[in-house]
């Protein structure tokens, strides 16, 4: 029974694509998705990234090995999503550092530009303090680098 799960969403050519709809929950009362919200859908864009390549949050915690936390964005909206829009979620890496990965997201409609981000995602020891991300890691997202700079 997969088809009961949520969407992991996939990764085609280095980036990683989550569909996503806007729900009634997601906007203010002209229907129009409140600007928070958009930071929820990349949210998960970037969760699920991490997991479609073997790195699950609640693992890295439970092993004591650290955890990713949001250290810089910055964020432009273009055009507004509305109720009951179909959306996808694009997580792109951009630059790979020894305790931190940047990345691009977009939120998009079909070809339309909906809002757009730049993100620095720095890697944590459980005390807080920026910590070298492990070899592995640092290679998945290497890779993913890679693949979405091929032509």
């Amino acid at each position: 029974m997969s088809n009961d799960l949520p969407s992991d969403g996939r990764i085609d050519a280095g980036r990683h694509l989550l569909p996503v709809r806007v729900y009634y929950e997601d906007t203010d009362l002209t229907g129009i998705v409140y600007h928070a919200n958009y930071l929820r859908f990349m949210e998960r864009g970037r969760t699920e990234m991490l997991r479609q390549v073997g790195m699950v949050h609640s693992d890295a915690l439970a092993a004591g090995d650290g955890f990713w936390t949001v250290h810089a964005m910055n964020i432009i909206w273009h055009r507004p999503a509305r109720i009951d829009d179909r959306l996808l979620v694009v997580t792109t890496v951009t630059k790979v550092r020894a305790a931190a990965t940047e990345l691009a997201q977009a939120v998009m409609r079909g070809d339309e530009l909906l809002c757009s981000a730049t993100v620095t995602a720095a890697f944590l020891a459980m005390n807080g303090r920026p910590q070298r991300q492990s070899k592995a890691w640092h290679g998945r997202f290497t890779a993913l680098l890679e693949a979405a700079k091929a032509p």
